[in-house]
C-alpha cells in the first residue's frame, strides 16, 4: 500500500471470490483480457520487472483475442492469483467497462516484502478513440510517457481502479497510507480539496478492512471521484462522491505517475495499450 503501513496480520493464502450471480459456471481465464473485445488479434508480448523495485521478472502475457463480450470471462493477477473480470458494469452506470491491466502493491518489513493488495484498471473502451497519436508506439514507450496516462485521466469518459485486498488491514492504517502518497501530490490543497480529503478520509476510519475486500476508486470525468467499497464481491452502491479534481488527479499519479506505488501495474496497463493501438 501507499506509505507506511503498521499493522497488517499474519500473511495467509490469497483467494479471490465473485458472488455467483456474476460468475460463469465456466470461466475462461485470459492472459490479456482487454483483447477479448477486439477480434482478430493474436500476439504475444513479455513484460519483465526489476526485483529491486519489487517487481515481478520474467512474466509472459500471451494475448488472444475473441469475441465473448457477455461473458463473465476473467484474468489472474499472476503475483497474487486475484481474479479480475474482463469487462464489469458499476452501481450508477450503465456503460461496461474493459479491464486493461493488472498488479499488485507490495510493502517490505525487514527486507521481507508483503503483498497488501492486487489491483486493476477499468476503462470505458471509447478511451482508446482518443489517444491515435500513441498508436504504434511498444509499452516501454508507453509507460515512460507521462503525457499517455495524463490523457486517459482527462478524458471524460469513466475509468476506475478496483483494488482487492489480500490481508486484513484496519481503515486507519489504509487512510493513512493513502493520504501520505495523495498530500505530497497536491501543493496548495484549497477548501474544496481538504473538504474533499474529509470525506474521503470518513469512508475508511474505524472500519475493518478485510482480505477479499473490493475497493473502487471511479474516476467518471476529471472533476469527480466516486468510491466504492464492498467486503463481499462487487459492490452495489456507491459510499462517496469526492469532488475535487486536485485530489482525483492526484490519486491517479499515484498509480500512473512518474513513480507509481505498483510498478507492476503501471507496466501490466502499458502493455494492454501498446497491444490495442498497435
Amino acid at each position: 500500500m501507499m506509505g507506511g503501513l503498521g499493522s497488517i496480520s499474519t500473511p495467509m493464502c490469497i483467494s479471490s471470490t465473485f458472488p455467483s450471480k456474476l460468475q460463469n459456471p465456466n470461466p475462461r481465464k485470459l492472459s490479456h483480457p482487454f483483447l477479448s473485445f477486439h477480434k482478430s488479434h493474436s500476439l504475444s508480448l513479455s513484460s519483465r520487472f526489476s526485483p529491486q523495485n519489487n517487481k515481478v521478472t520474467g512474466t509472459l502475457f500471451i494475448l488472444k483475442a475473441s469475441s465473448s463480450v457477455g461473458t463473465a470471462d476473467y484474468t489472474e493477477e499472476p503475483t497474487t492469483k486475484v481474479k479480475f473480470q474482463t469487462s464489469l458494469s458499476l452501481p450508477g452506470h450503465s456503460s461496461s467497462l474493459s479491464l486493461l491491466g493488472t498488479g499488485y502493491r507490495e510493502k517490505v518489513f525487514a527486507i521481507i516484502g508483503v503483498k497488501v493488495y492486487a489491483a486493476g484498471l477499468y476503462v470505458n473502451q471509447s478511451i482508446l478513440s482518443k489517444l491515435d497519436a500513441w498508436k504504434g508506439r511498444s509499452a516501454a514507450q508507453i509507460q515512460d510517457d507521462f503525457s499517455l496516462f495524463k490523457s486517459i485521466f482527462e478524458v471524460p469518459l469513466e475509468k476506475s481502479l478496483q483494488i482487492v485486498l489480500v490481508r486484513d488491514v484496519d481503515g486507519k492504517t489504509f487512510w493513512d497510507a493513502l493520504d501520505e502518497a495523495i498530500s505530497p501530490r497536491i501543493k496548495k490543497p484549497t477548501p474544496v480539496d481538504e473538504s474533499a480529503l474529509s470525506t474521503f478520509r470518513s469512508i475508511f476510519q474505524g472500519r475493518p478492512l478485510n482480505k477479499g475486500t473490493f475497493i473502487f476508486l471511479i474516476w467518471p470525468d476529471p472533476s469527480k471521484m466516486l468510491v466504492a467499497v464492498s467486503a463481499d464481491g462487487l459492490p452495489t452502491r456507491i459510499d462517496a462522491t469526492i469532488e475535487s479534481a486536485n485530489v482525483g488527479s492526484a490519486l491517479f499519479d499515484v498509480f500512473f505517475g512518474d513513480a507509481p506505488v505498483s510498478p507492476s501495474l503501471k507496466t501490466s496497463v502499458a502493455g494492454g495499450l501498446a497491444a490495442v493501438l498497435k
